[in-house]
């Protein structure tokens, strides 16, 4: 089997790891930086995104059992998420709105025509769904999964970084927010700071997408 696109990914993504570890900026976020060199060397060397894909279709594989490790720190944490219950059931439908409404209007507000609001609507819940729910609402999935991935690496460089700006200090509060708002890659970026922050964004994740799959549809009626 063809390793090179396992090999170059791992290689460039521990590298950029290394760099991090000594210095935690949002600049050097390895997620960000692993895609755009990535992207330049198989640019340079006249690498379709195919061949590449497919000699990293192991990584790809391995994407499932990821997230459904993700289990794990939430069961470790369960007491802490019972005691939130009610405070994250609460986030979730207001972060899950917020998220859906600032997205279309501001894209509205710039210019973008319906295909492209519809397309943007679902950005903020992990691809799978988004792009179930972007064929149920006339969206364009393809359009729909660029966005879900770009909201994912722009919440995992810069998500924490704003929280500590706003100075969000509550665990549960972080977790929620990076979960909602940016998905799998939210929850893998804040995992590394802190297990129950990375526990409640898993469990944020989870519950929007099943929130947005169920409200978006009859929403998006209202926000034409």
């Amino acid at each position: 089997m063809n390793s090179f696109g396992i090999f170059l990914t791992l290689a460039v993504f521990y590298l950029f790891s290394k760099f991090y570890e000594k210095r935690k900026v949002f600049y050097l976020n390895p997620v960000l930086l692993s895609i755009i060199v990535i992207s330049l060397i198989l640019k340079g060397f006249k690498i379709s995104y195919d061949s590449y894909m497919e000699s990293a279709r192991f990584i790809s594989f391995l994407l499932g059992p990821a997230v459904v490790s993700l289990a794990v720190p939430l069961y470790k944490q369960r007491h802490i998420v019972k005691t939130y219950a009610k405070e994250i059931s609460v986030g979730v439908v207001f972060g899950g709105l917020l998220a859906i409404a600032s997205a279309f209007y501001i894209a509205k507000w710039l210019g973008a025509n319906l295909d492209v609001l519809l397309s943007i609507a679902p950005k903020s819940i992990t691809t799978a769904i988004a792009i179930g729910v972007s064929e149920k609402i006339g969206g364009i999935p393809a359009l729909t999964a660029v966005l879900v991935i770009l909201t994912g690496i722009l919440g995992n460089a810069v998500g924490v970084e704003l929280l500590n700006l706003a100075r969000i200090k509550d665990r549960v509060a972080r977790g929620l927010a990076m979960g909602i708002t940016s998905h799998g890659l939210g929850t893998a970026r804040i995992i590394l700071d802190d297990e129950l922050s990375g526990a409640v964004s898993g469990l944020g994740m989870a519950l929007n997408g099943i929130f947005t799959s169920l409200v978006l549809p009859y929403l998006i009626e209202l926000l034409k």
